[in-house]
Formats: C-alpha cells, structure tokens, sequence
C-alpha cells in the first residue's frame, strides 16, 4: 500500500488539498484538489459544517479515486498567531558528554514561559544552542561542557482554534498528524537554505491573513499573523466605488495595480451599472491608489514589528511574497520599496510532480504541509524486484525470472551457458 502523506491547507477562501508519496524516482506529488472555503473568516472556522464541506470537496478531488486519505498535516493560520524568543538553561554532568537527555531538557526549560489559558504552544524552534561560552551551535550532542544554554522561537495559537479544527476533521474521518503553522510550511516550499542563512522575509498574502516568518542564521526569529489580506483591498475597492464585492473582485484582478509608480498605460475601465445607476468609467490609476493604500498599510504594519526585531538590516536574501494575494501586478515593486530590500515572488516550482496549473503561489502552503510531514515520516524502503532467485523476503515483489534464451542451431552447451550468463549477469 501506498505510504501518503497528506497536506490540508484551509484558509479563507479556498481549501487545498495535496496529496504526496514515494516511489522508485523519490518523493514526489500525486494528487492536488481545491474547493471554495465555507465558514471561515480570517483563517478561523466559524462554522464547522460549512468548513468541512470544502475539506471533503478539496480531498476528494485530490483523491482522485485512486488513493485514501485519512491521515492529515493540517495548517493553520488564523486565531491569533503569534511568535516569541525565549531562553533556556541547564547544568551538564561535570565531565559529563552532553546528550540528547540534555537537549531535551533544556528546549523544556526554554518551552516554560507563562502565556494565557486560552492559548497553547505549536512550534518549539531552536535557534542556536551555547555551551558554556561557546555560541552558534546547531547540535550539540557529543560536546563537553558544563552549562548547556538554547535560544528558542515558540510559536502560539488559540486553543480553540485548533481544537476545534482538529475535532471537525475528527468528526469528518480523518486524523490530524499535526497542526503547522502555515508560514512555516510555506517557507519550506520557497526558500533555499541559504536565504535562511543570510536573513529573509516570508510574506503569504492571502485572502483574510497576512501570515510572516524572518528567519536568519536558518532559524525563525519572528512570526506573526496580521488579520488582514487581499479580501480586504477587494472591500476597499467595493467601499469607494460603492459596488458590490464579487464586482470589484473582477476589478482587481483584470485592472488592478499596487503600484502606482509602476502603472504604464493609464486606461479607462468601465464599471457596470447597478440597480438603477448607471454604468461609468474610471482610470486604472484611481483603481491602483485604493489598492497601493491597503497593501502599503498591510507592508508597513509588518514593517514596524520587523524593526522591533533589529533585524531588518539582517534581510541579506529580502523579501518573499507569496500567496493569493502575491499575484496582483505591483506587488514585489511595492514591497521593495516598503522594506527598502529586493523582492522576489515565491511559487511551489521546485518540487516533483507539481503540474504547471499548480504552480502558483496561492498553493505554497499546502505544498509545504507535505513537504512539512514528508521530513516527520520515514520513506518507505522500495525492494527492486529480483530478476533470479529463490523466494521473495517480506515486503519484497516476486522474484522475476527471465525466459531462457532461444538455442542457435548447433550451438554447444558451454556457448549456451556463456550468453546466459552475459544476458542475465553482466
């Protein structure tokens, strides 16, 4: 049977299911669903049945009728989202050789920070570790030392949030894994180690949440969900030109513009009647205005909180904006600007079996999450099938044996015996 692993990424306006698994070339992507998200409102389900009703449609479309799924990566992205940097420390055994009982004890102590009821840690994330005056260790298993330190990023979340999620899946028939926060899944999908290296800014842009992660020196550092996204603009748009939503949706997406410095051609773009009213022009430039004023104030929100860090001037690699909400033209020139680094947008295009469909960046995140429980979940050992011998170990597919070659006319024995041996062994 198939080994799959499975990423669930359900956000607010659409819910999308990826579907990953082994085989003889490597991991790679098998099966990708989506369907329109119901009950949902800034990444919190609202209503549970309406939720599960696009969870259902999104796996069974990644399904496909040819595999299963019960096992879930869930990501999460709404309630509230937030991460903090905290330190822990403890004794080593003198002249004893640290090991894993030690590491384990002090990410524990760095974990024990108080934070409110309603709310429960998600990631534990290390750092760096610090052996005594030793800093910048990655593992320090095998070390000498005394005094073991860890620097740690913890990220939390609403508890109801996630019991919730995870009871409405349970009640669906599915099994959720693990619940990951979707930046951190989305980073998986867009970065290269390096850029983790030398200091990067996720941005996923989607419809009801801005969701951020920096990472420098290869781990987080900051984390955070800001409850507002590209819905928003589309509110923005229908607010000032008095429209309905769906209508400056269309807008948006055919006419629109976030930067206006970067806007070419200044065209007319009708606007349909409504009710009574009738129908009027305005320029793309006036569009663009609406929509640079929202996602520059979304920009300069994170911004101000990336600057508590002090680590903006540690951006080597810049800013990466993904998500839904990436894809409105302007975007990274608007971002470069904001943040006064290089921009670039990031897509799920480096990874196996992703069809050019998918390969946009409203689906990074559930690419992610199966990235994300494909390091948890050990690969599958596929057994090459025997071409000659006895019976198959356990696990193994029948052994294949070869006809025997066709005798030439007067051909002695041990000229047979050769050519078998040079077919079947060399």
């Amino acid at each position: 049977m198939d080994t799959l692993v499975v990423g669930l990424d359900l956000g607010t306006s659409k819910t999308v299911c990826v579907i990953g698994t082994w085989d003889q070339g490597g991991f790679r992507i098998v099966g990708f669903g989506s369907a329109p998200s119901e009950g949902v409102r800034n990444g919190v389900i609202v209503n549970l049945k309406a939720a599960m009703k696009g969870v259902t449609q999104a796996i069974a479309q990644a399904e496909g009728g040819n595999y299963r799924v019960r096992n879930l990566t869930v990501g999460v992205a709404g309630g509230s989202v937030e991460g903090l940097n905290s330190r822990g420390v403890v004794a080593v055994s003198a002249q004893a050789e640290i090991g894993q009982a030690d590491v384990d004890r002090v990410i524990d102590a760095a974990k024990a920070v108080v934070i409110p009821m309603d709310r429960e840690i998600m990631h534990v994330l290390p750092q760096e570790f610090l052996v005594d005056a030793a800093r910048k260790i990655k593992d320090p298993v095998g070390m000498m030392g005394i005094r073991l330190e860890a620097e740690v990023h913890i990220v939390t979340s609403s508890r109801a949030v996630s019991r919730n999620l995870t009871q409405g899946l349970s009640g669906a028939g599915y099994v959720v894994d693990e619940v990951v926060l979707d930046t951190l899944a989305t980073a998986r999908t867009v970065l290269h180690g390096e850029e983790k290296d030398v200091g990067v800014l996720v941005i996923d842009l989607g419809a009801g949440t801005a969701d951020v992660v920096l990472y420098f020196e290869g781990a987080p550092h900051f984390s955070k969900v800001y409850p507002l996204g590209s819905q928003r603009i589309t509110k923005d748009i229908a607010q000032v030109l008095q429209i309905p939503e769906e209508d400056a949706e269309q807008l948006k997406l055919r006419y629109g513009h976030t930067w206006l410095a970067g806007l070419h051609q200044d065209e007319e773009v009708i606007v349909r009647e409504v009710g009574s009213r009738p129908a009027f022009t305005i320029l793309q430039s006036q569009l663009a205005q609406i929509i640079q004023a929202r996602t520059q104030e979304i920009f300069e929100l994170i911004l101000k909180d990336v600057q508590k860090t002090g680590l903006l001037d540690q951006l080597g690699a810049g800013v990466v904006i993904t998500g839904g909400g990436s894809q409105m033209e302007g975007v990274t020139e608007l971002a470069a600007q904001v943040f006064d680094k290089p921009a670039r947008m990031g897509m799920p295009t480096r990874i196996a079996g992703v069809e050019e469909a998918w390969q946009r960046p409203q689906y990074t995140a559930a690419v992610g999450l199966v990235l994300w429980g494909q390091d948890k979940t050990p690969a599958p050992k596929i057994v090459e099938p025997k071409v000659f011998g006895g019976r198959p170990e356990p696990g193994e597919s029948p052994p294949v044996r070869r006809p025997a070659p066709a005798q030439a006319p007067g051909e002695g024995i041990w000229a047979r015996v050769w050519r078998f041996i040079k077919q079947n062994f060399i």
